[in-house]
């Protein structure tokens, strides 16, 4: 990950981390090791800050995925919701 990263906004970190959780040939320990340096870049570059906002665009960006399964699925996105996260 380069510098340039670090200047994008919230959204453009949030589509970053989650494309390196899925690439890597769906490696899930390598891309979760990806998104753990950028968020400690994040952490040291914008401090709590950029963690909240970072945090802040990543629920919404989730919010907006179920919303549009949920949508073509025909259901509410609250009960794809309570499903998604059932343990």
């Amino acid at each position: 990950m380069t510098d340039q990263r670090l200047q994008w906004d919230d959204r453009t970190q949030v589509r970053m981390a989650m494309l390196d959780l899925l690439s890597d040939n769906h490696n899930y320990d390598r891309g979760l090791e990806v998104v753990r340096v950028l968020v400690d870049q994040i952490r040291a570059t914008s401090g709590v800050d950029g963690l909240v906002g970072f945090s802040a665009t990543l629920s919404v960006e989730l919010a907006t995925a179920i919303e549009r399964i949920a949508e073509d699925q025909g259901l509410p996105a609250s009960a794809l919701a309570e499903v998604w996260f059932a343990e």
